[in-house]
């Protein structure tokens, strides 16, 4: 059972409305998708297509993230989001 008390403090619930003309869902017939954080983008989307899934599109990296979709069994668009790892105090930095 889901209790909203066991997620991490840093957790979060967003909820986002799109215009009744947007695009964003195709090739979905729905007009909702869920988001799923996950730490592999790659890692879960392969895993989503050994099960019998089918990815959609390519994944794409913008400053926040990354992020890939698939189809769930009933035709809906499922979005994967990989967010960018906070980077470590007194790291090194990448060249």
């Amino acid at each position: 059972m889901f209790r909203a008390a066991r997620l991490p403090k840093s957790s979060y619930t967003v909820w986002s409305v799109f215009s009744a003309s947007s695009r964003y869902f195709k090739p979905s017939a729905s007009r909702h998708m869920v988001n799923f954080v996950v730490d592999d983008v790659e890692g879960a989307l392969t895993q989503v297509v050994a099960a019998g899934g089918k990815a959609v599109g390519r994944v794409r990296d913008y400053p926040y993230g990354r992020f890939g979709w698939f189809l769930d069994p009933d035709g809906n668009k499922v979005e994967l989001w990989e967010p960018v790892r906070p980077k470590r105090r007194g790291s090194p930095k990448r060249r």
